[in-house]
């Protein structure tokens, strides 16, 4: 891993030059044109990145964006990578390894997710504050690099309790409607039944997706903070459950990120 890493590293920084960012941004399904905020520098597709697994999601670009938000110097993945591709947890997990030997401090993950509690509705958002893995398998299984991290990595705060924080008063400042929210990973790409969902309710939930997980795992393993952010997109909480298309959960995401960037703007210059 450490010579893959480092190989693709070598070759993202011929390209940028002396361009080295503070701070990653992971962007999820329906939330690319962030990208129209920020500055840009630098661009790179992932399939001409060695190394760099590639995006199969329609509607998921599959660029590495380099430039300025808000000031600050940003890399970011503009299309993320999922467990439901048929990727390994080391494959989805590169991109961070790779931010992380680039230069970045801090992580900042974006995602879409559905409502599990009656209290949050969709194209509100959430600020994650810790998460149950229903993911069947570990991004840190096999081998351990110490050169990254140790062993067992600790994951009591593995979501920044400082950020959060900060990001609930830009929400408030704001005016946007935000929670603290434990976040469920599944594999997807299907989406969940009613018992699921009264499930993972029952076990603690408050919102569920298919991504972050892993990225969040490895990031903390490599001592990198994190902030991550979900918009809600479905509701699963309802007992006349009625069935969602992606065509209305990417217009959900569409129509509430301009709040989320300006949080992660406003949150980004507070760092």
């Amino acid at each position: 891993m450490y010579h893959l890493i480092d190989d693709t590293v070598d070759y993202i920084r011929k390209k940028i030059g002396d361009f080295t960012p503070e701070f990653g941004i992971i962007l999820g399904t329906g939330l690319g044109k962030v990208v129209d905020d920020i500055q840009i520098e630098h661009q790179l597709m992932y399939a001409n990145i060695p190394n760099f697994p590639i995006s199969t999601v329609e509607f998921h670009s599959g660029k590495l964006i380099f430039g300025y938000l808000n000031g600050r110097k940003i890399v970011a993945m503009q299309g993320r990578l999922h467990y439901y591709e048929g990727y390994s947890m080391q494959e989805i997990t590169f991109p961070v390894r790779v931010m992380k030997s680039l230069g970045i401090q801090k992580l900042f993950v974006s995602n879409a997710s559905g409502s599990l509690q009656p209290g949050i509705r969709k194209g509100e958002l959430g600020i994650i504050e810790d998460h149950i893995n229903l993911l069947p398998d570990n991004p840190l299984r096999g081998p351990n690099d110490d050169r990254y991290g140790s062993r067992f990595p600790d994951m009591n705060a593995p979501y920044d309790k400082v950020m959060i924080e900060q990001g609930m008063q830009i929400a408030a400042q704001l005016g946007v409607a935000a929670h603290k929210v434990v976040y469920v990973a599944t594999p997807g790409p299907n989406l969940e039944t009613r018992a699921e969902y009264r499930y993972m309710r029952i076990i603690g939930g408050d919102i569920v997706g298919m991504s972050t997980v892993p990225e969040v795992i490895v990031a903390n393993h490599m001592g990198l903070p994190v902030f991550a952010i979900s918009v809600i997109t479905d509701e699963g909480f309802h007992e006349d459950l009625q069935p969602v298309s992606l065509a209305e959960i990417v217009a959900v995401a569409t129509e509430a990120e301009p709040r989320l960037t300006a949080i992660l703007k406003e949150l980004l210059a507070l760092q």
